[in-house]
């Protein structure tokens, strides 16, 4: 189960990192949640997010409002992802807590540490068996957030 979820780790942060935005909603379940917030806002419980989203259709929707509708810098992530620890959860799900670090280079090849923090996820599995993410909370550890928050993390 580790490997299978480390797995879906990676490929659902390669699709962030190559731009291929299109293909990442397909890492989650048709009823899921996706919510980036800081540690602090986590602590204290605030439901909102800088980005929330509540359904698969909605990610897909975020990807389609980025590549027609917002203009932003162009720009490239990197993701670097720990090994996540695994606990079983509820009618058969399971959470995962996964440290992060994003590298966001930007169009002139200037590089920066974007983000750091913890993927909170609850897992489940879709019809053909294999694990999707029914929740991944993106728990940032600064409360300083760059405007240039475009790509999902």
């Amino acid at each position: 189960m580790l490997m299978e979820i480390a797995a879906l780790n990676a490929a659902s942060a390669r699709a962030l990192d190559s731009g291929k935005l299109e293909d990442w909603p397909g890492f989650f379940l048709d009823d899921c949640l996706y919510k980036v917030t800081t540690a602090d806002n986590y602590e204290k419980g605030y439901q909102a997010g800088l980005i929330y989203a509540d359904s698969k259709a909605m990610l897909a929707d975020r990807v389609l409002a980025l590549r027609e509708a917002n203009i932003y810098e162009r720009q490239r992530y990197r993701h670097i992802l720990g090994i996540p620890l695994i606990e079983a959860g509820p009618d058969g799900a399971v959470t995962a807590e996964t440290s992060f670090l994003v590298v966001r280079t930007m169009r002139d090849g200037q590089m920066m540490v974007f983000a750091t923090g913890v993927y909170l996820d609850t897992l489940k599995r879709d019809a053909g068996g294999g694990w999707r993410y029914a929740e991944r909370i993106v728990v940032c550890d600064s409360q300083r957030i760059d405007t240039l928050l475009a790509i999902p993390l």
